[in-house]
């Protein structure tokens, strides 16, 4: 959501932003409609201030004997509260429009990042680690969990339909694992608060980070009106809604481990086979709350956060800055965090870091106090970033550890996670 006050100084600014997501400009509809609907504001005093003095004025010709002035004066306020009644339904018409154009608006975009339209056009930032090489042709993910018998997309097909697994055993108790050696990561060494969320909200809390109402059909909807959480991140960052913090608060840092549900509705035919792209999946969310003028090294922090985690797992990794047009609707900046997968014999993406601003905060109404000074309170910022996505994760170490054998050796800094087992074998 956008300060109107902002876009009737900067509307070149808007429309530039909207030019690089790949969108039409909007700044001249809004402003017709803002000058539109203040002109009926001001309509509707005048007339309420003519009313007001018109019905002072009938009292006055009564007791003067003037009866013909007064009735004349009581039509004129018969026909002014007509005239109210049309310019209110009017001036709540345009601000509904008003609205609903507001709401649609994607964020403003940090000049900085690349301009482009597609994931082609990100500029990477770094390479950290190196590929594993193999004496053989490795495999993808779901061959290898597959062959061990602890990976099983038939059975889940049957139960829920396409794009879901049952994992077993072994696998089952990694991915468990990962998650637990991610949490105590980002809580023991990095200071977030872990936090157990609900798993079920209502339209406010994701209006409030930017899902609703543009991407309703990207979520899972119960019938008696919450949502499944895409994501920790909604309710996370809606623990701040609806307040004003102090200063001495921020930065407020939490994560959680949740699982996460989307339809994938505008994922027709990508990754189809294996775990990369599920209706239900489980991810450790990291989410900032921050004073403004620290946002931008608090992005940097978060994606050294997410990692950590990568860099702990020996998995050789890249760090992107996404382009224009390759931006989330509530970021203005993101850098995305892809892993290397020997099956696939490229990068894939396992972590987002976003900065958001005062774009979620302002539709969230999320503000603080600063510190000795006078003015009003002020918008915080809202940052979130994957730390990371446990079923990728996952898929990274089965395909980075995979043997020819078919085992799966287990990273070091999981084994105390998994009991000390050190290997995954076919009969584990």
């Amino acid at each position: 959501m956008f300060d109107l006050k902002w876009i009737r100084e900067n509307p070149e600014a808007l429309d530039r932003s909207l030019e690089r997501r790949g969108a039409a400009p909007v700044s001249a509809a809004i402003l017709k409609l803002d000058s539109d609907r203040r002109g009926v504001q001001t309509r509707l005093q005048e007339m309420q201030n003519r009313r007001n003095a018109a019905s002072k004025e009938i009292g006055q010709a009564m007791g003067e004997g003037r009866d013909n002035e007064a009735e004349a004066l009581k039509q004129e306020v018969t026909d002014l509260k007509a005239g109210l009644q049309e310019a209110e339904q009017a001036e709540r018409d345009l601000s509904t429009e008003m609205q609903d154009l507001l709401e649609g608006l994607p964020n403003i975009l940090d000049p900085a990042i690349p301009d482009g339209t597609a994931e082609d056009d990100n500029m990477e930032l770094r390479r950290v680690g190196t590929p594993p090489e193999f004496d053989f042709e490795p495999r993808e993910h779901f061959e290898i969990g597959e062959a061990l018998g602890l990976m099983d997309f038939e059975t889940a097909s049957k139960l829920s339909g396409s794009r879901f697994v049952v994992l077993k055993g072994a696998l089952a108790r990694m991915e468990r694992a990962i998650a637990q050696f991610m949490l105590d990561l980002q809580t023991n060494e990095f200071n977030y608060m872990e936090v157990s969320p609900p798993l079920l909200v209502r339209d406010d809390a994701l209006y409030g980070t930017g899902q609703l109402p543009k991407f309703a059909d990207d979520l899972f909807r119960t019938t008696e009106d919450h949502w499944l959480i895409p994501t920790a991140e909604v309710p996370l960052t809606n623990l701040v809604a609806d307040s004003i913090l102090d200063e001495v608060e921020l930065p407020i840092r939490m994560t959680a481990h949740t699982p996460c549900f989307r339809s994938e509705a505008g994922a027709a035919g990508k990754d189809t086979r294996g775990m990369l792209r599920h209706h239900q999946f489980y991810k450790v969310e990291m989410v900032s709350v921050v004073h403004p003028d620290h946002s931008e090294e608090e992005l940097e922090r978060m994606t050294g956060c997410a990692e950590a985690v990568l860099q702990r797992l020996g998995l050789a990794y890249r760090v992107v800055v996404l382009c224009s047009g390759d931006t989330g609707f509530a970021a203005t900046k993101t850098h995305d965090i892809e892993v290397w997968l020997p099956g696939q014999k490229t990068y894939r993406e396992i972590s987002s870091c976003s900065n958001t601003r005062d774009f979620q905060a302002r539709r969230m109404k999320a503000r603080f106090r600063p510190t000795g000074e006078s003015k009003g309170a002020v918008h915080v910022h809202t940052l979130n970033g994957s730390g990371l996505a446990v079923g990728r994760t996952l898929i990274a170490v089965i395909e980075n550890y995979q043997r020819e054998d078919g085992s799966i050796e287990v990273p070091e800094a999981l084994r105390p996670y998994m009991g000390g087992v050190e290997v995954i074998a076919a009969d584990a």
